[in-house]
């Protein structure tokens, strides 16, 4: 009987997180809907079915980043375990399907901690369950927030080796001065620490438009998967159907914006608000900036990182940087 008073007090919590979160997904709906370009932001992409779809995608034959993530990882993770020594406790943003971090734990000398961070709570919870058998040294700590704004950790960290991890093209959904932001944030997330980001630098129109467009209809599911979203967890009117899933690259630095145009005049009604659609009107769902390399390292100092190595591809589309705080050595 004693635990039911604990259990009572954890579900009217989680109740209690859930109704601000829907709150503010609302909020952000609403405004992105009555705003001049219609968006909402990408975020709200990663619900559980979302993080789903965007794990297969990532195995299909033109969506290259992660292959090209993946066969650089080992010479990064090197890197990483050269300038951090034994018993780090590794801080990952947007862990998804926690499959990437096993190269670092593999490689590194008795790591001590995994915090994985993302916003789908129960995606990530199932990640971490199907991780921690294989590392029973390492304490592992499932935490949903939303990274794109402060995070307090549930794990102090002072007086410890640790190392933030930042895998994918995920830098790139922000807009340049968003992403010197959320490093900078990162920064005062982590303390004193390394950090190992993936950026990607591909100049290819064509190959962008094979590896956003998917030819399979994962993509367009994928970023459909908002407008379900919207009816599900805020009672929205619209139809799914009505959208068609498209792509605009262009801009400087060069970015993919990922929308979904309106096939026909529709209209979206959200609680007492309507906002209507002319025919080939858009809702920007999206967007992926390319950083070449150096102008990422540039952005990285700004927001308060020295580099300390990249790695990079041998074509120099896909890029590892390991970055660190205080200012640069000698």
């Amino acid at each position: 009987m004693t635990g039911a008073p604990e259990s009572a007090s954890t579900e009217a919590a989680a109740h209690a997180r859930e109704e601000a979160e829907r709150a503010e997904f609302l909020r952000d709906a609403l405004a992105g809907l009555s705003g001049e370009p219609k968006t909402i932001p990408g975020k709200y992409l990663w619900d559980a079915r979302g993080s789903d779809l965007f794990d297969r995608i990532c195995g299909t034959a033109d969506y290259y980043p992660t292959r090209q993530e993946m066969a650089l990882l080992p010479r990064a993770a090197a890197e990483a375990v050269a300038a951090i020594g034994p018993g780090a406790t590794v801080v990952e943003f947007g862990a998804g399907a926690s499959r990437k971090i096993r190269v670092l734990l593999d490689a590194l000398e008795r790591p001590e901690a995994y915090i994985a961070l993302d916003i789908s709570g129960a995606y990530l919870e199932a990640a971490v369950a199907r991780l921690a058998p294989d590392y029973p040294g390492v304490a592992m700590t499932p935490f949903c927030a939303d990274y794109t704004r402060p995070v307090r950790l549930p794990v102090d960290l002072a007086g410890r080796p640790v190392l933030g991890f930042y895998p994918g093209t995920s830098i790139g959904n922000f807009a340049p001065d968003e992403a010197e932001r959320f490093m900078a944030r990162a920064r005062e997330t982590l303390g004193p620490s390394l950090f190992l980001i993936g950026t990607d630098a591909t100049q290819d129109p064509e190959r962008l438009r094979r590896a956003y467009g998917g030819a399979d209809g994962l993509m367009a599911a994928f970023h459909g998967n908002l407008l379900h979203r919207l009816r599900r967890d805020l009672g929205a009117e619209l139809d799914p159907d009505a959208f068609a899933h498209t792509l605009r690259i262009g801009g400087d630095p060069l970015r993919v914006e990922a929308h979904l145009a309106a096939r026909d005049p529709t209209t979206i009604r959200l609680g007492d608000t309507r906002i209507a659609f002319a025919a080939g009107e858009s809702l920007r769902t999206d967007l992926s900036h390319k950083y070449a390399p150096e102008a990422f390292r540039a952005l990285a100092v700004r927001a308060g990182w020295t580099p300390v190595a990249t790695v990079a591809e041998a074509g120099g589309s896909f890029c590892l940087h390991l970055l660190r705080t205080g200012p640069a050595r000698d």
